[in-house]
């Protein structure tokens, strides 16, 4: 059977101007069927409409903060460092996708752009704006569960995951605050906040706000996470 084409959104590092990845992300695909493909930094929307017709899916990763611009608030002091190029270009090929009903897995930054994207705001710093005894920023090694999230009955979530309860591993500062009137929660973190979307009536729209590409090797749920992401994408 042929192996789907996934499209990994660039990470990018500012000091070095450069472009880069993290193996998990690829070789997580890898392990699932699919050959990942590492894009390019573009806002030109005529190689963004190329790349929408000729992947089969594509992978949201980490990164950045999102700039708050995209839900219409100032930058406090308390955000990171943004990349308005990548909110530009993931934002309009999120908008393509979609359209096209295309597999889409969004992990980290990818859950804050679907939401920030399609209607949502964010919290830009949650020690500041949401402090809980959660821990939300772990340490090394990045594969163990530091939290607990429900997933929620009825979603796709809960018929990739058998278990109400999981744990998981967590490393950002930023999360949805007032989540998009196009998506739905498919999992609530123990201090309420949500960390899985999805967007109804759509063949795998997805994203997550814990890190499937550090644990998959470890763990059965992060490894069907992305299994269903690459079926969906055959």
């Amino acid at each position: 059977m042929k192996k789907p084409l996934i499209a990994v959104m660039p990470l990018y590092d500012s000091e070095k101007v450069s472009y880069w990845m993290l193996p998990g992300y690829m070789k997580g695909i890898e392990a699932s069927g699919g050959v990942p493909v590492m894009l390019p930094l573009t806002t030109d929307n005529e190689i963004l409409d190329m790349i929408s017709q000729k992947f089969d899916g594509f992978l949201f990763t980490g990164g950045q903060d999102a700039d708050p611009g995209l839900y219409g608030e100032e930058k406090l002091t308390c955000c990171g460092e943004v990349c308005k190029e990548r909110d530009i270009m993931e934002k309009y090929l999120l908008e393509r996708i979609i359209e096209l009903d295309k597999p889409a897995l969004g992990i980290c930054r990818g859950i804050q752009i679907f939401n920030a994207a399609l209607g949502g705001t964010l919290y830009q710093d949650l020690n500041k704006q949401h402090p809980s005894d959660t821990e939300h920023h772990m340490s090394p090694p990045y594969n163990r569960a530091v939290h607990s999230v429900f997933v929620c009955s009825d979603t796709p979530l809960s018929e990739i995951i058998s278990d109400e309860i999981i744990g998981v591993n967590s490393y950002h500062h930023q999360a949805i605050k007032e989540l998009s009137p196009k998506l739905e929660a498919m999992a609530i973190s123990e201090d309420g906040l949500i960390e899985g979307v999805y967007m109804p009536d759509k063949k795998f729209i997805l994203a997550l706000q814990w890190h499937p590409e550090f644990s998959f090797r470890s763990d059965t749920n992060s490894l069907e996470i992305f299994r269903n992401f690459i079926k969906a994408a055959c």
